[in-house]
């Protein structure tokens, strides 16, 4: 499986993961959308960060470089703070002024609408506008506003957005099948934004870190190494492993920042190359390939899903609330409810309500949560997602005293087609028993047999 690995030992900012996919082998030339739909231009370059060759980008506006995000100095995306190494020095660049955040300050819709409008490839809006989501849920969730009445300052501006839409572009380019972070470094100390002094990391970045699959570790300098645009990108495309992954390794490049550190480089290393998933067993690729070679069946796998999980603990709710909870949220994004008897506090009989929902409508589901049930607080789990088999439905017919009945069945397979498990669905097998006078389970029985006989034999 081609695998890009980016390995956050010393954090991560957005131009900094643009450049890094260019030194692990994306097109420039693929920024093109960006440098067509917005008055900006990329400026590839090479440094040297301890010893290390490394890439570098800047975004250029109305002929002034604007610094993005990867300095590690900035503080906040909404009041950034450069200071510039002998690489970058404005004062040597002619009439390049640095320009941070230049052009409008857009908000999270306006951000919408301007990505949707560049005609970009469907795979790359969507990690772009993932990315702005993940941005805008944490700006709404620390200022405490709706997702569309957040108001990006820094990161509504044309510089972090070609640095958003520009990784995805270059990602799409490099076309990994599957994209991994190590634990990536958001560093230490305090920084300085418009609404006070902060510790590292931000406030914004530690949201998105939250709401990610990925890890963060402090350190390993007291300085901010981890931008809430960085954590976006990284949130949008990655999943976080806790090392480096088993990987036949083909190129690596190096990203820069701007700033220089005396012991640690300041690069944010990609490497691109053939990954084995790691299983129970250590390798279960190598272990599939070694099967298939001596033409013994293949282990099937299931399929990963990201998710949120939401609990409320609940002492007084009536019964046809809880009853009516199953409908009320699945129209607010709930993917399933599950309400639990359990002893509250004194004793008192109580109910644990789960619910397992997409991570961008834990939001909704929430407000909806509480605003049925009257709890006065929601919490999300630490579970990140699931694995789920691949699902389809057949529809059976089952013919009876002359007459034909429809049951729709569902069947359950790994991501190889590999099926496991074949369920009628209830309530059509109860309207069949009803019209028929057989048993419920004579009438399942039958048409899962059906839909067995069916399926492809091996």
């Amino acid at each position: 499986m081609r695998t890009l690995v980016f390995d956050g030992r010393t954090g991560a900012a957005g131009d900094m993961i643009c450049a890094a996919l260019i030194a692990a082998g994306a097109d420039p030339d693929a920024l093109a959308p960006v440098s067509d739909a917005l008055p900006v231009r990329y400026a590839v370059g090479e440094v040297e960060k301890n010893g290390i060759r490394a890439t570098t980008v800047d975004v250029l506006v109305d002929d002034r470089t604007v610094e993005t995000d990867g300095d590690h100095d900035h503080g906040h995306d909404h009041s950034h703070g450069h200071d510039h190494g002998p690489d970058n020095d404005p004062s040597t660049s002619g009439s390049d002024e640095p320009a941070e955040g230049a052009g409008v300050h857009r908000s999270y819709r306006e951000v919408v609408d301007l990505v949707e409008s560049m005609g970009l490839p469907p795979a790359v809006e969507s990690t772009a506008l993932d990315a702005f989501e993940l941005l805008g849920r944490a700006e709404a969730s620390v200022h405490g506003t709706d997702l569309d009445e957040t108001h990006f300052h820094e990161v509504g501006a044309d510089d972090a957005i070609a640095d958003v839409v520009g990784a995805a572009l270059l990602l799409a380019d490099l076309g990994p099948e599957r994209v991994v972070t190590t634990p990536v470094a958001a560093g230490g100390g305090t920084v300085e934004m418009s609404h006070g002094t902060y510790p590292v990391p931000a406030p914004a970045t530690t949201e998105i870190a939250s709401r990610a699959g990925f890890r963060i570790a402090g350190g390993p300098i007291d300085r901010e190494l981890l931008t809430p645009t960085g954590a976006a990108i990284l949130g949008a495309v990655a999943d976080g492993f806790d090392a480096v992954p088993d990987l036949a390794v083909e190129r690596a490049g190096y990203g820069a920042g701007d700033a220089d550190f005396e012991r640690h480089p300041n690069v944010l290393r990609a490497l691109v190359g053939d990954g084995r998933e790691p299983g129970p067993d250590g390798d279960r690729e190598k272990r599939d390939d070694d099967r298939a070679r001596a033409g013994q069946p293949v282990d099937g796998r299931l399929a990963h899903d990201d998710i949120a999980v939401l609990e409320t603990n609940l002492d007084d709710a009536a019964p046809e609330v809880l009853g009516g909870l199953q409908e009320t949220l699945s129209r607010a994004g709930a993917r399933d409810v599950t309400i639990v008897p359990t002893a509250m506090k004194k004793s008192r009989p109580g109910h644990l309500v789960k619910v397992i929902c997409k991570p961008a409508d834990a939001e909704a589901v929430a407000e909806r949560l509480a605003r049925e049930t009257g709890t006065l607080g929601v919490r999300q789990s630490g579970a990140s997602h699931r694995w789920i088999a691949d699902r389809a439905f057949e529809t059976a017919t089952l013919r009876v005293d002359g007459e034909d009945h429809e049951v729709d069945v569902k069947v359950a397979s790994t991501t190889d087609g590999e099926v496991y498990d074949v369920s009628g669905e209830y309530d059509d097998a109860a309207a069949v028993a009803e019209a028929t006078g057989l048993p419920i389970r004579e009438v399942l029985r039958r048409v899962e047999a059906e839909v067995r006989e069916q399926l492809p034999r091996e």
